[in-house]
């Protein structure tokens, strides 16, 4: 069965809220498991196991915080292991101009890095979901629209 693994890191609980969300996308377009981690409990035999990684991370400072960056320090024992995999990235921030799409960019550069497929979007999303504070019914729809988005690639690219 195709996989789906969506690591997260979370202070607040907004970028656990959105994960959710990610992973209600992903279910919905059938046909999948979806798995749910938090950051600190990752280990690269998650990552090589999934056909689907999406990660999210608080903004701080205009970049990903270091529990989630750790994920991917400790990912380069496995580079080019992850190659081929669809990636996506979710940030939650504190206000407008405060990084979430530098975040964003952050996040999507260790996964080209890896040889990954990143899912992007043709519209104000292009790079990922990136919230200011709780997420609304919206965003979370966005979130959803990622999951999906990542899912339905995944699906495409591994048929059954």
């Amino acid at each position: 069965m195709r996989k789906i693994l969506v690591v997260f890191d979370s202070k607040s609980g907004n970028t656990e809220t959105m994960a959710l969300a990610v992973a209600k996308g992903a279910e919905g377009a059938g046909d999948l498991e979806v798995k749910v981690k938090k950051a600190s409990e990752i280990k690269n035999s998650d990552l090589q196991a999934a056909d689907g990684i999406i990660l999210g991370s608080p903004t701080y400072f205009g970049q990903m915080s270091a529990k989630l960056k750790a994920v991917i320090d400790e990912s380069e024992k496995i580079h080019k292991n992850l190659s081929g995999k669809v990636g996506g990235a979710f940030t939650s921030s504190g206000g407008t101009a405060s990084g979430g799409e530098t975040t964003l960019l952050s996040i999507v550069h260790a996964m080209l890095i890896h040889g990954m497929i990143v899912q992007g979007r043709a519209d104000d999303m292009c790079y990922g979901v990136a919230v200011i504070g709780a997420p609304s019914k919206e965003d979370l729809s966005e979130c959803e629209t990622l999951g999906r988005n990542v899912a339905s690639l995944v699906k495409k690219l591994n048929p059954a």
